[in-house]
C-alpha cells in the first residue's frame, strides 16, 4: 500500500481545504510531521484511517466528532485519499455524519455520512467501472484489498507508541485482549466456549438421565408398595418385586374363577324364577281385561251408533255449506249495488238502459278535452323556463357589475404585490448577512465569557511558577554550598584513606607526616548526589511551571486579542438584536414563494377579466331576447286553456272528473246484474239441501245437521272402538297360547329369596374380579417399569463416562484441571504469536540498545494460580538476568515499545497476508532519547526505508528537525490549521 495524496476539508482543526502530496513528501523515504501541540498532526493520520475505514483510532473514534467547529455552514466536511493497493490505484472520498444549521429556520439537521471509491487506472474485472458509492461496499472492498481489519491497520501502519508502552507493561489479561483483536483468534475462544457448552449440555443430559432413573425407581416403589433398603442392591430388589407381583396375580385369578362359577349358578336360578312369575302375571292381566270389557258393553254400543249417524250426515253437510256460500254472495252483491247507487247519487233501481246511456255521454265529453292536455303541460314548462331565465339574467347582471369593479382596482393590486415580492427578496439577501454576523458575535461572546477564567488561570499559573523558581533557587544554593564544603573536606577524605607504608594517591610518598584534618560537618558524596538529584527535580518542576504560565498567558493574550474592544454586555445586546432581526427576516423570506405566486396570478387575471366580462354581456343580451319571445307565446296559449278548464283547476282535472262519473255509472249497472244472478243461484242450492237430507235417511235437513260430528270426535270414536276390540282379542289369544297353558294364576314363586342369593354371589364375584384386575395391572406396570429402568441404567453408564471425559477435556482447553500451565487454548495460540513478535522485536531492540536488551517470552503460570502464557520480560546482557519490562527507564521503554510495535507490525502483516505496506507512520516518543540512542533509532528507521518504503515520524523534538530534511509543518490559528511543506 502506497499513499499518493490526501485532501481534508472542514475536518478536525482544518477549517479550509488542505492537501498533502505524499509522493513529493516521501521522495527521500523519510519525512517528519511536526507542529504546535493541538495543531492537528495526529488528525492527518486520523484522516488517512477515516478515508480507508470510516473510523479513527482510540478515544477520538468513540466521540465521533470529526467536523471542524469553525467551518462555514455550507462547507462540506470530507476527506479524499488517493493510493495504490495491489497494483490498483484508487481514489477514496468520505464524509462523516454531522450536524449543520438548517438552510431555512432555526435549529440543526443531520448531514448523512457518504463514501465513494473511484478506480483511477481502470476497474478490476469483477468491479463496476463507475466505482462504488455505498458505504458498506466501499468498506468491504478496502478491507479486501488491504487484507487487514481496521484494528490491525491501526497497529500495523500507524504505530501508536504510547499504546505499545502500555502493552509492554500490561498484565496477561490486557495483553490478551490486544493480541486477540490483532490476530483474530476468536475462533479458538469459540472452541473453548464450544467445549464448555458441550460439557454443560452433556451434564444436563446426564442429570436428566439420573433423574429419570430416580423417577423410575420411585414409580416402581409406588406401584409395588415396597421401599428398597438403603444398602440393598437395586437390581436384586427389582427382581424380587417382579416375582412377588406374579405370585399375587396368580392367587387372585384362581379365587376369581371360583366365585364366578357360583355367581353363574345363582343367576340361572334367578332367571328361571323370574320367567315363571312373568307367566303368572300375564294370565292374571288377561282375565282382568276380559272382565272389564264385559262390564262396559252398553257404552261401546252407543259409540258405534254415534259414529254411524255422523258418517250418513256428511253429504248433507256438504250441501248446507254450498247454500251458505250462495247466501254470502247474494248479500255481497246487494251491498255493492247500494254503494254504487250512493256514489252516483241515483236510485238503485234506475233502469239499466238509462244508466248505460248516461255513462256514454260523459265519456264523449272527456274525449273532447284530450287534445288540450299536451298544451297545458307545455304551458307549465314555459312558465318554469321564464322563471329560470329571470334568475340567470339577474345573476349575470350582478356578475357584470362585480367584474367591472375588479377591472378598475387591478392595477393597484399588482403594484402592491410587486412591492411585497421585492421586500421578500431583499429579506432573503439580508438574512445571510445577519446570520454570518450572528455567528461571529456568538464566537466573540463565548471568548468574552472565557477571558475572566483565563486571566484567573494566568495569575494562578504565575504564582505556581514563582514558587517553583524559589524552590529551585533554594535547591541550587544548597547544592553549591555542599559542593564548596565537599571540596574543602576532600583532603580529610584522602587522609582518611591513607595507610602506613602505602603510597599517597596525590604525591606518591609512602610517608605521611601531616595528613589533613577533618572539618566540621563533613559532606559525603551521597549527600552531594542527593542534593544534585533534588536540584534537577526542582529544575524540572520550574521548567514545567514556567511553561504552564507562558501557555496560560499566551491563551489569555489570544483571547484578549480576539475580543479587541468588545465587551460582554455589548456583544449580548448585539446578538439579541441580530436574533430578533433574523427571526423577522426569516418570516418575510419564507413568504417569497407565496408572494411570487400571488403576483403571477394577478398579472394573468387582466386578460381573464376582460374575457369573462365579454362572455357575461353576451349571455345577458341573449337571455333578454329569449324572455320577450317566450312571454308572447305563453299569453296566447293561456286564453285557449282557460276555456277548456271551465271551473276546474286544470284541463286534466276536468277530464278526470268526467271519466270518473262514467266509470261509477258503469259500475252500478254491473252490480245490478251480479245481484240478480246471486239471488237465482241461492234458490237452486236450498232445493238441493232438502233432497240430500231425505236421501241420507233423515226426516229433514235439521235432523241431519244435528247428527254432525267433528273430524276429531269421529276419529276418537273409531280409536276407542278399535282399542276395545284389540284388548279383547289380545287377552283371549294370550289365554289360548301354549306358553301359558296350565299356568295357575294363584301359585307362589319365591322370587325374593332367589334375587337375594344372586346379589350376594354377584358382589363377591365383582370384588374378586377387581382384585384380580388390580393384581394383573400392578404386575404389568411393574414389568414395564422394570424394562424401562434397566434400559435407563444401560444408557446412564456410558453417559457418565463420556461426561467425565468431556469435563476433563474442557478443563484442559480452558486452562484448568490437569493443565499445569493454566493456559487456555486461545492463550496458547496467542503465546505462539507473542513469541514470534518477541523474536521479531528482539532483532530491532538489540540494535537500538547496542546489543544490551532482548525480549524474553514466558509461558509460565501467573501468581496465585492465575492463567499464564503471555508473559513478556527483557534480558539485560550487562547483568545476564531477566527482569520485568516495568523496570526500564523512560528512554529504554521507548526503544522497547518501538521495537515491539515494529515487530508486531511485521508479524501481523505476515499473518494476514495483506498488501505490501509501503507507507508507515510512527507517532511520538523520541524526546526521551539521548543523542547516541537516537542515532541507533534513526539507523533502524533507515532500514525500514529499504525497498522503497516511506516512513513518517510525528515528533516535537528539535533535533529531529535537524536530522530529517523533508518536513510537513502544521500551523494552528484561529482561522484553522494549515500545512506547509519544508525541504
Amino acid at each position: 500500500m502506497r499513499l499518493h495524496s490526501l485532501e481534508v476539508t472542514a475536518f478536525g482543526p482544518y477549517r479550509d481545504h488542505q492537501e498533502v502530496d505524499f509522493d513529493r513528501l516521501g521522495g527521500d523515504g523519510l519525512f517528519l510531521l511536526h507542529g504546535d501541540t493541538g495543531a492537528g498532526k495526529t488528525t492527518l493520520l486520523d484522516a488517512v484511517a477515516f478515508a480507508l475505514y470510516g473510523s479513527v483510532p482510540g478515544a477520538r473514534g468513540e466521540v465521533k466528532r470529526l467536523r471542524c467547529d469553525t467551518a462555514k455552514p455550507d462547507t462540506i466536511t470530507k476527506v479524499v485519499l488517493e493510493l495504490t493497493v495491489q497494483g490498483q490505484r484508487l481514489r477514496l472520498e468520505r464524509s462523516p455524519e454531522y450536524q449543520r444549521p438548517k438552510k431555512r429556520g432555526d435549529g440543526y439537521t443531520t448531514q448523512q455520512a457518504k463514501a465513494s471509491l473511484t478506480w483511477v487506472d481502470g476497474a478490476p474485472t469483477e468491479q463496476p467501472p463507475e466505482g462504488l458509492t455505498r458505504i458498506d461496499e466501499v468498506g468491504r472492498t478496502v478491507q479486501r484489498l488491504l487484507g487487514m481489519t481496521v484494528d490491525q491497520f491501526f497497529q500495523v501502519v500507524m504505530l501508536p507508541q504510547g499504546e505499545f508502552a502500555k502493552f509492554l507493561r500490561s498484565d496477561t489479561a490486557e495483553r490478551e485482549k490486544l493480541l486477540e483483536k490483532l490476530f483474530g483468534t476468536q475462533r479458538f475462544g469459540e472452541v473453548e466456549r464450544w467445549f464448555v457448552e458441550r460439557r454443560r449440555e452433556r451434564g444436563r443430559g446426564v442429570e436428566e438421565q439420573t433423574l429419570r432413573v430416580r423417577e423410575l425407581l420411585a414409580r416402581v416403589s409406588q406401584v409395588s408398595g415396597a421401599e428398597p433398603d438403603a444398602d440393598a442392591d437395586e437390581q436384586t430388589w427389582l427382581e424380587d418385586i417382579e416375582k412377588r407381583s406374579v405370585r399375587e396375580m396368580e392367587g387372585t385369578q384362581a379365587e376369581h374363577s371360583r366365585l364366578r362359577r357360583e355367581r353363574e349358578a345363582a343367576d340361572a336360578k334367578l332367571t328361571e324364577r323370574r320367567e315363571l312369575a312373568a307367566k303368572i302375571r300375564r294370565v292374571r292381566q288377561a282375565n282382568a281385561t276380559l272382565a272389564e270389557i264385559g262390564e262396559q258393553q252398553d257404552q261401546h254400543s252407543a259409540w258405534r251408533a254415534e259414529r254411524e249417524a255422523a258418517q250418513r250426515a256428511v253429504p248433507v253437510l256438504a250441501a248446507r255449506n254450498v247454500v251458505l256460500r250462495a247466501e254470502q254472495e247474494r248479500d255481497k252483491a246487494r251491498a255493492a249495488v247500494s254503494a254504487a247507487a250512493a256514489s252516483c247519487e241515483l236510485d238503485a233501481e234506475t233502469p239499466l238502459p238509462e244508466l248505460r246511456s248516461l255513462a256514454g255521454t260523459r265519456r264523449e265529453e272527456a274525449g273532447g278535452l284530450a287534445h288540450l292536455i299536451p298544451e297545458a303541460q307545455q304551458q307549465e314548462t314555459d312558465r318554469q323556463k321564464l322563471a329560470s331565465l329571470a334568475e340567470r339574467l339577474a345573476s349575470d347582471e350582478t356578475l357584470e357589475t362585480a367584474l367591472v369593479g375588479q377591472q378598475a382596482t387591478l392595477p393597484d393590486r399588482i403594484s402592491t404585490a410587486r412591492q411585497q415580492v421585492e421586500e421578500a427578496k431583499h429579506a432573503e439577501l439580508r438574512l445571510e448577512t445577519v446570520q454570518a454576523r450572528g455567528t461571529e458575535v456568538a464566537a466573540l461572546l463565548r471568548t468574552a465569557r472565557e477571558l475572566p477564567g483565563a486571566q484567573k488561570e494566568v495569575a494562578s499559573a504565575t504564582a505556581r511558577a514563582q514558587q517553583a523558581i524559589d524552590v529551585h533557587q533554594q535547591a541550587r544554593d544548597l547544592l553549591q554550598d555542599l559542593r564548596a564544603r565537599r571540596l574543602a573536606g576532600m583532603a580529610a577524605e584522602l587522609a582518611a584513606r591513607l595507610s602506613p607504608g602505602e603510597p599517597c594517591p596525590v604525591c606518591g610518598s609512602a610517608e605521611h607526616p601531616a595528613p589533613g584534618e577533618p572539618i566540621d560537618a563533613p559532606v559525603r558524596a551521597e549527600d552531594e548526589d542527593n542534593a544534585q538529584t533534588e536540584e534537577q527535580r526542582a529544575a524540572t518542576r520550574r521548567e514545567k511551571a514556567t511553561a504552564e504560565a507562558q501557555r496560560a498567558q499566551q491563551h489569555a493574550d489570544n483571547l484578549a486579542e480576539r475580543l479587541g474592544d468588545h465587551t460582554e454586555a455589548d456583544l449580548a445586546a448585539e446578538i439579541a438584536e441580530l436574533r430578533a432581526e433574523r427571526d423577522a427576516l426569516q418570516k418575510i423570506a419564507a413568504e417569497l414563494p407565496q408572494r411570487t405566486k400571488n403576483l403571477a396570478e394577478l398579472e394573468e387575471s387582466t386578460e381573464r377579466l376582460s374575457e369573462q366580462l365579454s362572455k357575461v354581456r353576451t349571455r345577458v343580451a341573449a337571455a333578454r331576447s329569449e324572455q320577450a319571445s317566450l312571454v308572447t307565446t305563453v299569453d296566447e296559449r293561456e286564453a285557449r286553456l282557460r276555456e277548456g278548464r271551465a271551473d276546474f283547476p286544470s284541463i286534466a282535472d276536468r277530464r278526470a272528473h268526467l271519466l270518473d262519473i262514467a266509470a261509477r255509472l258503469e259500475q252500478l249497472a254491473a252490480a245490478r246484474t251480479s245481484r240478480d244472478d246471486a239471488e237465482h243461484r241461492l234458490a237452486e242450492q236450498e232445493t238441493a239441501l232438502a233432497e240430500a237430507a231425505t236421501a241420507a235417511g233423515f226426516d229433514d235437513a235439521a235432523a241431519a245437521l244435528a247428527a254432525e260430528r267433528g273430524g276429531d270426535r269421529i276419529a276418537q270414536l273409531a280409536e276407542a272402538i278399535a282399542e276395545v276390540e284389540e284388548r279383547a282379542a289380545g287377552a283371549r289369544a294370550a289365554l289360548a297360547s301354549a306358553e301359558l297353558f296350565g299356568v295357575d294364576a294363584d301359585a307362589e314363586v319365591g322370587l325374593e329369596e332367589a334375587t337375594e342369593a344372586a346379589v350376594v354371589a354377584r358382589e363377591a364375584a365383582e370384588r374378586s374380579a377387581a382384585l384380580a384386575h388390580r393384581a394383573e395391572q400392578r404386575q404389568r406396570d411393574i414389568a414395564q417399569l422394570a424394562e424401562r429402568l434397566r434400559g435407563a441404567w444401560a444408557e446412564l453408564g456410558p453417559a457418565l463416562a463420556e461426561h467425565a471425559e468431556l469435563e476433563a477435556l474442557a478443563d484442559v482447553v480452558n486452562g484448568r484441571g490437569q493443565n499445569a500451565r493454566k493456559m487456555s487454548l486461545r492463550a496458547y495460540v496467542l503465546a505462539a504469536r507473542l513469541e514470534e513478535v518477541a523474536i521479531a522485536a528482539t532483532r530491532r531492540l538489540q540494535r537500538m540498545s547496542g546489543g544490551r536488551y532482548s525480549f524474553v517470552h514466558s509461558d509460565a503460570a501467573g501468581a496465585r494460580g492465575t492463567r499464564g502464557g503471555l508473559g513478556l520480560d527483557v534480558l539485560d546482557d550487562y547483568s545476564g538476568k531477566v527482569r520485568p519490562a516495568k523496570t526500564l527507564s523512560g528512554g529504554e521503554s521507548f526503544l522497547a515499545s518501538l521495537s515491539l510495535a515494529l515487530g508486531l507490525a511485521d508479524v501481523v502483516a505476515a499473518e494476514t497476508g495483506g498488501a505490501l505496506l509501503d507507507t508507515l507512520f510512527i507517532d511520538e516518543g523520541f524526546g526521551t532519547l539521548d543523542a547516541d540512542t537516537l542515532d541507533l533509532v534513526m539507523d533502524t528507521l533507515d532500514d525500514l526505508r529499504a525497498g522503497g518504503r516511506v516512513v513518517g515520524l510525528v515528533s516535537h523534538v528539535e533535533e529531529m528537525r535537524q536530522r530529517i530534511s523533508v518536513r510537513l509543518r502544521v500551523r494552528k490559528s484561529r482561522d484553522g490549521s494549515t500545512l506547509e511543506l519544508q525541504t
